[in-house]
C-alpha cells in the first residue's frame, strides 16, 4: 500500500482517487476549494463533477495543499493545465524528496507552449521524477470500473514501472512508454480536434464527414508531435489515436460538446459558462498554433478552430476553407 495523494478534485482526480483507492492505496484528495472539500467529506460523493460515485472509506480530503502532500509515495496532478504551474509551485516545498509525480493532465501551458510535465519539472527544479498519464479514459467510465487502457510515459523507467504497477487493477491496464513528446502532444491536440469534430455532429454532416476528420485530424497531430521531438508509432497508440478516436465521438467528451453547441449557434462564451468542466481544447488551441509555428507546421483544423473560437468566422465559413485548400498527396508532410 502506497500514500497517493490527488491534487485536483475535478471528474478526473475524483475518478483516480476512487479508483486508486480500490486498488489498495491510502489516498488523500485536494481540493482547492475549501467548501467543495467539506462536501466531499461530509456526503463522500463529488457533488458537482461525479456525484453519482462514492467515495471510499479510507479516502481523506482537504484544502490544506501542505497537508496533503506531506509524507506521500506519489502525487498525481490532475489539475487543468492553466493551473498547474500555480499549485505545483505552491506544492513543490512540502514534498518528500525524490517523490514520483503524475502529470494526468492534457494540455498546454497558454504563455509558455509547454508540455505539462515540463511545466511540473520548471517547478520542482526537476528534483523529481514525473510520469505522464495519458489515454482514452473518461473519467466517469473509470470511476464505474469499466474497462480502460492508458499510457504511463517518462524518461525514468524505474517511474514508469511504479506507476504501472500500482495504478493496475483489474479494468485498468497501463502500457509503458518513454516518447513522453509523442504522448502530451497527442494528448493535448485530440481536444482541439475533437471540437472540431463536434462542429461535424452539431451541423449533421454524416459519418463519412466525421471519419475524415478525424483522420486528417490525426495527420495534423502526428506531424506537430513528430516535429516536436516524438515519434510517429507513439500516435498510433493509445495516447495518439485512442484518445483521439473517444474524445471526437464519445457523449462524454466536453470539447466534442463545445464543438456541437458552437454548431448550433450558441456564442463560445455562452457555453463555457454552462460547463461546470474544463473544455481544455479551448485554451490549447491558440498554443497548439504557436507551437506549430515555432516549427514551421502547418495545422489547418487547428487554424480553423481558433478562428472559429475567435469569432472570426463561422461553422460553415470554416469548414468550407478545410474542403477547399489545395488537394495533394495524403502522405504530403504540409
Amino acid at each position: 500500500m502506497k500514500r497517493v495523494t490527488v491534487l485536483g478534485a475535478g471528474g478526473w482526480g475524483t475518478a483516480l482517487t476512487v479508483h486508486l483507492r480500490r486498488v489498495g492505496h491510502q489516498v488523500r484528495l485536494w481540493a482547492r476549494d475549501p467548501d467543495l472539500a467539506v462536501d466531499l467529506a461530509t456526503r463522500r460523493a463529488n457533488p458537482v463533477y461525479l456525484p453519482d460515485v462514492t467515495l471510499p472509506a479510507g479516502v481523506d480530503v482537504t484544502h490544506v495543499l501542505a497537508q496533503a502532500v506531506a509524507d506521500a509515495d506519489l502525487i498525481v496532478l490532475a489539475i487543468p493545465s492553466h493551473g498547474c504551474r500555480a499549485v505545483v509551485r505552491a506544492a513543490a516545498r512540502h514534498m518528500a524528496s525524490g517523490v514520483v509525480l503524475v502529470s494526468a493532465a492534457k494540455g498546454l501551458e497558454a504563455d509558455t507552449m509547454l508540455r505539462m510535465s515540463d511545466v511540473v519539472a520548471q517547478e520542482v527544479d526537476r528534483r523529481h521524477p514525473v510520469v505522464v498519464l495519458s489515454g482514452p479514459s473518461f473519467a466517469m467510465e473509470v470511476a464505474h470500473q469499466l474497462p480502460t487502457a492508458v499510457l504511463a510515459a517518462s524518461s525514468d523507467p524505474r517511474a514508469t514501472a511504479l506507476v504501472q504497477a500500482e495504478f493496475r487493477g483489474p479494468y485498468f491496464r497501463l502500457y509503458g512508454s518513454d516518447d513522453v513528446i509523442g504522448v502530451e502532444i497527442g494528448g493535448a491536440m485530440k481536444n482541439v480536434i475533437a471540437i472540431a469534430a463536434g462542429v461535424v455532429e452539431g451541423l449533421g454532416l454524416g459519418h463519412n464527414a466525421l471519419a475524415a476528420l478525424i483522420t486528417r485530424g490525426l495527420a495534423e497531430v502526428t506531424r506537430l508531435a513528430c516535429a516536436a521531438g516524438g515519434r510517429r508509432e507513439t500516435l498510433a497508440g493509445l495516447s495518439g489515436l485512442g484518445d483521439l478516436v473517444v474524445t471526437c465521438t464519445g457523449t462524454l467528451s466536453r470539447n466534442r460538446h463545445v464543438g456541437i453547441e458552437l454548431a448550433r449557434g450558441r456564442s463560445l462564451a455562452d457555453i463555457l459558462a454552462g460547463m461546470k468542466m474544463i473544455a481544455e481544447g479551448v485554451r490549447t488551441t491558440g498554443a497548439a498554433l504557436a507551437l506549430g509555428a515555432r516549427y514551421g507546421v502547418e495545422l489547418p483544423i487547428a487554424t480553423q478552430m481558433a478562428e472559429v473560437l475567435a469569432g472570426h468566422t463561422d461553422v460553415r465559413t470554416a469548414l468550407d476553407a478545410l474542403m477547399l485548400r489545395r488537394q495533394r498527396s495524403e502522405t504530403e508532410s504540409v
